[in-house]
Formats: structure tokens, C-alpha cells, sequence
């Protein structure tokens, strides 16, 4: 291979290195908002309330489709 062609893909491998480091760090970042949001809304009055709430819709939702799959069958 050409010395020249070498380089370019030296080249290209740096800045594909650099931006996958990019998408690491902003990755964790948004981990740490996400956790962060998570965290503050843990502790707003009626949290408990509200997650009862939404696991007895997803079990109702699941039953649901279950009895359609049931029917279709």
C-alpha cells in the first residue's frame, strides 16, 4: 500500500476514535441526567401512588393481550 493511503487511514481511524469517545461521554452524561430525573421524582409526594398505578395498568395491558393471542389462536 502507498504511504499516502496509509495516513488517510490513520487519519480516519483517529477521527472515528474521537467521535465514539464523544458518544461515550455523552452517553454517560445522559445516564446521569436520566438517573438524576429517576432520583428527584422518587421523592415527589404520591410517587408510590402513581408506580402502583402504572404496574396494575401493565398488568391488566399484559393480561389483555394475552386473552387476544388466546382468541387469535
Amino acid at each position: 500500500m502507498k504511504e499516502s493511503k496509509l495516513i488517510e487511514m490513520k487519519n480516519k481511524v483517529e477521527a472515528l476514535t474521537r467521535v465514539v469517545q464523544q458518544l461515550i461521554t455523552e452517553l454517560q452524561f445522559t445516564r446521569e441526567v436520566a438517573v438524576g430525573s429517576l432520583e428527584t421524582i422518587k421523592k415527589m409526594p404520591g410517587y408510590n401512588e402513581a408506580l402502583e398505578e402504572l404496574k396494575n395498568e401493565v398488568t391488566k395491558k399484559n393480561e389483555n393481550e394475552k386473552k387476544t393471542e388466546v382468541q387469535t389462536d
